[in-house]
């Protein structure tokens, strides 16, 4: 399966998270795939913290912008009734808790819910950006990843090795192989991805995973 498809297939099952009527932001990297995929008959805001409400699917080439851009520096559309505002009126979106759902990306989730995506020690860090704010801000966050590293090293651990984004926020996490629920009383395995078993996906997961008595399985197209 190539890395394109994977990320493809993670994004695509991440949209079925937003429900009509939400406000979403969508994180710097993979998460701003899930634009492409939100269904027709579903009303949808998506924010951006550099000041946006409203963003569409990527342009194509004759709908490219070089002024119309979203937090990660990509040229975006935007649908009709968006609006434009300064970072100030951005973040008091987040802070003041009028975000319904932030999907984001991962570089490692604990089993308590604790996310660390904003630097890897010792290479180039731009800095965390406005996912501090998300992650405490955004009534839901689920973190979107890749289950192993390209080293094919679990990312789902039982305590987070890298810098912290947050502490506890994460409540569901979607890969290539599974989805997880983090609770109160411990990580859950509910959905498995097809072509992977419950087998392949505890072998791979660091952190203590308790399997859901009807693990749905979700399918990869």
């Amino acid at each position: 399966m190539s890395k394109g498809t994977i990320r493809e297939i993670i994004a695509r099952r991440a949209e079925q998270e937003i429900e009509s009527g939400y406000y979403v932001n969508l994180g710097i990297g993979m998460p701003t795939l899930v634009a492409n995929y939100i269904q027709p008959d579903k009303f949808v805001v998506l924010q951006s913290e550099n000041g946006l409400l409203g963003i569409g699917p990527y342009p194509t080439q004759e709908e490219v912008d070089a002024d119309l851009i979203n937090a990660g520096k990509e040229t975006v559309t935007a649908i009709p009734g968006s609006s434009f505002f300064n970072s100030a009126e951005s973040f008091a979106m987040i802070r003041g808790g009028h975000i319904d759902l932030a999907i984001l990306g991962g570089m490692e989730v604990s089993e308590s819910g604790d996310l660390a995506n904003w630097m890897i020690p010792g290479k180039m860090i731009k800095g965390m950006g406005g996912a501090m704010d998300l992650v405490h801000g955004a009534k839901k966050i689920v973190v979107i990843m890749e289950h192993v590293s390209k080293n094919g090293q679990p990312k789902i651990v039982k305590q987070c090795s890298l810098p912290l984004t947050g502490k506890g926020v994460v409540d569901r996490i979607i890969t290539d192989r599974a989805v997880i629920d983090i609770r109160n009383n411990g990580m859950f395995l509910s959905e498995v991805l097809e072509g992977y078993t419950i087998e392949d996906v505890l072998k791979s997961t660091a952190a203590n995973l308790i399997v859901c008595e009807n693990v749905k399985v979700s399918s990869s197209s």
